[in-house]
């Protein structure tokens, strides 16, 4: 009988992890269950030691010299490879085995023992060597001859090269996430806890990382130690698949002191194949930072849950037609004209305002109370009236980024889903896109929105919802909006709203002095009522359009209960227009006064468009006795000749008296229009036929009105010089007696000097800015009480000296006289009139200086005039033929004078 040991049982398996040049784990064939594992150290050799990280129970130890080009080796040569084995023998006690191992199915394949000691990667246990043993003494063979070629650890590279400096720890996760830049980086994976999270060494720093899957959730052990189904078996599939591979991993986030990111296999994305094995699910709060494939992530999801696949194979669908309530269009376009708030919109589509809001992003929130704090402290610096859109941190950076995007133009929209009416109406949830940008998504990158976070079982969501979910994890990055660590933005707002009319008389004179003002309309009331914000002052106020008369829409009637006045005709298509034009648009005002209840009265400009002029020349409002002498008198009234004349809005069925106040050649009438009244002439021009008169039956009231303005101006005297005028402005302005008048401001001239038009009197002046101030605001209502005429029916003379006679005539005839006029023809720029020195009409003036030879009768069609200028014809006749002052050599209307010897016969 032979006493030789038994040949050793040949084995087969696959090298599951290499734990270091000599010892690897190796997984055995399957056998209905997860496959059975042992670890096997390569006999009669000694590989240095890699580090290992501290443990509760150890501490970090360091790489001994060529631990990890030995373990690295072994790992490319073998990692998820089939072997054959053999177990040479076993430690008793430990159960520790050692052994053979070959590359292939038997033993004809690469012995990796002998590959490590010809690389010069471990060392021969010489001490265990049989002399009789062949195998063994080839083994001090290939060592020998290793030292004799200085490889591996026999070379003269010093030690030192030959350790790795590991970073077990991350300190700064963010930093390191940052640092990468979303590329990949080349790592090895080193450990595998569950089906989505995975240890890694990137490489070549061997920054030791804790890698959580982006944006997927596989089955793992709870914390109170239970096992969800499929554990095991997502374990397993990343385990053969990643564990000790070569890899790609792109870092894209942070979780606590893990990061997140995504493992690029040569074959794949791994996160990719677990969803469409059905051994992960998309989760919401890591989806938002996967850089690339999140749509393909969703559909292999999707894919496992139809095949019922591993964690799905109870999973049941969602209706899949989810009630959509009362919409019955899923896509349209239109035209936004009101932003209501952070997240809802009001987009008009086919003839119909529709109310939106954009789909699973909630605006900013009231900052909470801590903990024992008393909510209401929170608004000790707060108005008592809550505003929103100002208290709210960021609620008005978000209304204003959405505003200065949409309103005004066209966007896409698509109904995503409906929240049915509840506590609250019922709400519509849209994607909104313009120029083929996702409007939510924009806002939420900026900071200003958050995203919803739904069951998991919940489909009502956005249709672009993970692209809202990545435009919210950039903005938690870049730490922008309500991400930031800062303190959010504050809007202390001097709300002029609430009819307080003594907090807004203090702002009106300060308005008042000002040309024009930027402002942002807030909100329509109605046609001609509206709320602005002024930015660069921070004020709100309430702005009633000057110069019109708006028919008011529905309103609550006064006193108890709920009734409703009804609108007036074309109420509420004035306020319509206005909303339409104004709405959240920027505008210019200019603030004239203020009435009792606080309001302010003034112009308001879009886009260079006076909206009082618009709205008349619209038919949808109708001049105020405020236009009269305002500088938009003229335009008002034409716009609203045009309206009636055209039978717009509420002149549809106005039937126009025929007026002279139109400059037409009417040869149907034949009478001429008179209605005397009597004026003061106050002002006379030196380079035209035209004055400045006031009407006698508002004298009285204008002596009143000066006293009260001028003890106005001495009781609170102005700051010399700390008034600017500015072209258009109405201010007071002293004349040469040094006394206060109303002016308006008609040209700014060099050293500080301005030309101003005293609108009480007619006159003009040059003065300095130091002799003008501010009009109070009291003083702006009572319009112009001087206006400007001209003399109708006759012409100044070529010559200028006799023109200079003619006006100096003219002046000394009616300067500062009583006389009585007759309003012949309105026009533009002054209404052209006849004067007389009687009440009843006699004495005419014009007819005076025709005959006195100072002017010249005109020349009209209008037969009305006829009988007038054929008087005025026979004067010029008399003056003509008594040679007086420009007839006194002859008749200047000929071109051939024989005065001056001209003839015919002497051309």
């Amino acid at each position: 009988m032979s006493n030789a040991a038994p040949a050793p049982t040949l084995q087969r398996g696959v090298v599951k992890q290499v734990l270091s040049g000599d010892a690897v784990i190796i997984r055995g064939q399957p056998k209905g269950g997860p496959p059975p594992e042992r670890q096997l150290c390569l006999s009669n050799i000694t590989a240095p030691r890699v580090a290992r990280r501290a443990t509760a129970n150890a501490p970090e130890t360091k790489d001994e010299p060529w631990s990890w080009e030995a373990r690295e080796f072994l790992r490319k040569k073998c990692i998820g490879k089939e072997i054959a084995f053999t177990v040479e023998y076993k430690v008793p006690g430990s159960g520790r085995e050692y052994g053979c191992i070959y590359l292939g199915s038997d033993t004809s394949g690469e012995n990796l023992t002998e590959s490590l000691i010809s690389e010069g990667l471990v060392e021969v246990r010489r001490a265990g060597i049989k002399a009789t043993d062949e195998a063994q003494q080839r083994l001090i063979q290939l060592e020998d001859g290793a030292k004799a070629a200085g490889l591996g650890k026999w070379s003269s590279s010093p030690p030192t090269d030959h350790i790795r400096d590991c970073k077990w720890i991350v300190e700064e996760p963010r930093k390191l996430v940052d640092s990468k830049h979303n590329k990949p980086v080349k790592a090895v994976i080193e450990h595998v806890r569950d089906g989505c999270t995975v240890r890694a060494f990137l490489l070549p720093d061997f920054q030791y990382v804790t890698l959580m899957l982006s944006g997927i959730k596989a089955p793992m052990t709870k914390a109170d130690g239970s096992t969800e189904p499929f554990t095991a078996e997502a374990k397993y599939f990343v385990e053969s698949r990643l564990l000790q591979r070569d890899v790609e991993i792109i870092l894209e986030g942070v979780s606590n002191q893990n990061v997140l990111g995504t493992v690029l296999h040569p074959n794949g994305n791994i996160t990719e194949m677990l969803l469409k094995d059905g051994f992960a699910r998309c989760v919401d709060w890591s989806i938002g930072v996967v850089s690339q494939g999140v749509e393909k992530y969703r559909a292999a999801e999707k894919m496992a849950k139809e095949k019922r696949l591993r964690i799905w194979k109870d999973w049941t669908p969602a209706s899949a037609t989810a009630s959509m309530g009362s919409v019955t269009e899923r896509e349209y376009t239109g035209k936004v004209i009101e932003v209501m708030s952070a997240d809802g919109l009001t987009v008009k589509a086919s003839g119909e305002n529709r109310k939106i809001f954009l789909s699973s992003i909630r605006p900013p929130r009231p900052q909470q109370a801590a903990a024992g704090e008393n909510p209401s402290d929170l608004r000790k610096n707060i108005r008592e009236r809550p505003r929103p859109l100002y208290d709210v941190p960021y609620m008005f950076e978000a209304r204003e980024f959405l505003r200065k995007k949409l309103i005004g133009k066209r966007v896409n929209v698509k109904v995503d889903y409906v929240q049915p009416a509840g506590n609250f109406p019922e709400k519509v949830c849209c994607t909104v896109t313009i120029s083929n940008s996702n409007v939510a998504e924009a806002l939420v990158s900026k900071g200003l929105a958050t995203v919803i976070r739904y069951r998991q079982d919940d489909d009502s969501r956005s249709s672009c919802y993970d692209d809202l979910l990545g435009a919210e994890a950039r903005a938690q990055k870049k730490q922008v909006g309500l991400h930031s660590t800062k303190e959010p933005p504050i809007h202390r707002i001097q709300d002029m709203t609430a009819g307080e009319s003594a907090k807004a008389k203090q702002f009106l004179p300060f308005l008042t002095r000002q040309n024009r003002v930027d402002a942002l309309v807030e909100f329509v009331a109605s046609g001609s009522r509206l709320r602005v914000y002024i930015p660069k002052e921070t004020c709100l106020l309430t702005l009633l359009l000057n110069g019109i008369q708006c028919p008011r829409g529905a309103r609550p009637a006064p006193g108890p209960g709920n009734l409703m006045l009804p609108a007036d005709p074309f109420g509420e298509e004035a306020a319509a227009y206005t909303k339409d034009m104004c709405m959240q648009r920027e505008v210019e005002i200019k603030v004239d006064t203020m009435d009792k209840a606080g309001n302010f009265i003034g112009w308001l400009y879009v886009d260079g468009v006076n909206m009082s002029v618009s709205l008349v020349e619209n038919g949808l409002a109708k001049l105020f006795y405020t236009a009269e002498g305002s500088p938009h008198q003229r335009e008002l009234e034409t716009a609203e000749a045009a309206a009636k004349k055209s039978k717009l809005g509420i002149w549809a069925s106005h039937v126009e008296e025929l007026k002279e106040a139109i400059q037409e050649v009417d040869d149907t009438q034949t009478e001429r229009h008179r209605k005397f009244e009597n004026v003061v002439i106050t002002e006379v021009s030196m380079t035209d036929l035209s004055f400045s008169a006031q009407k006698v039956d508002s004298g009285k009231k204008l002596e009143a009105f000066m006293a009260d303005f001028r003890a106005e101006m001495h009781a609170n005297p102005p700051l010399p010089g700390s008034y600017t005028p500015k072209k258009g402005d109405l201010c007071a302005a002293k004349f040469v007696d040094d006394l206060w008048y109303r002016a308006r401001v008609e040209k700014v001239l060099k050293a500080n000097t301005v030309q101003v038009l005293y609108i009480d009197f007619g006159n003009r002046e040059t003065v300095s800015f130091l002799k003008t101030a501010p009009l109070p605001g009291a003083f702006i209502t009572l319009a112009p009480q001087a206006k400007e005429y001209r003399l109708a029916f006759v012409q100044l003379p070529d010559d200028e000296d006799y023109v200079t006679d003619a006006l100096t005539e003219l002046y000394h005839n009616i300067y500062n006289r009583t006389l009585s006029m007759n309003v012949e023809i309105r026009g533009t720029p002054n209404d052209l009139v006849s004067l007389y020195f009687n009440e009843d009409g006699t004495g005419d003036v014009a007819l005076k200086l025709i005959e006195e030879g100072f002017l010249l009768a005109e020349n009209r069609r209008e037969k009305r005039f006829q009988k007038l200028l054929s008087e005025y014809k026979a004067a010029q006749n008399i003056a003509k033929s008594n040679r007086v002052n420009l007839w006194r050599y002859g008749d200047i209307t000929q071109d051939d004078a024989k005065e001056f010897g001209i003839t015919p016969s002497s051309r």
